[in-house]
């Protein structure tokens, strides 16, 4: 018998989407739930729906939605930068340039 239960990898929607949800100057709407019982990114409402497992305290909850929607887009977190919502549910954040 296993002695550990591997978490679900989450699932994304493909990375094109995500950042067709982003505005002309790559700005990208989202809506953070912070505490969730599964991490999860869905489209909805004309913003991204991002789920995190980390509480809302000393930013924890900001870093692992970014590092969520870096994994989803194959970016580095270091490369999404928030430009608003820091202590909000609402966020904006500025995606990386792709060239293309």
């Amino acid at each position: 018998m296993p002695c550990c239960v591997a978490k679900p990898r989450p699932e994304f929607p493909p990375a094109a989407a995500i950042r067709r949800q982003a505005d002309a100057h790559g700005r990208l709407a989202l809506r953070v739930t912070p505490g969730a019982r599964t991490e999860a990114i869905e489209i909805g409402e004309g913003r991204l729906l991002i789920k995190v497992r980390a509480k809302p305290t000393d930013g924890a909850a900001n870093e692992a939605a970014l590092a969520l929607l870096a994994r989803a887009l194959g970016e580095a977190t270091s490369r999404l930068r928030l430009l608003r919502g820091a202590t909000s549910r609402d966020k904006l954040v500025q995606l990386p340039q792709t060239h293309a």
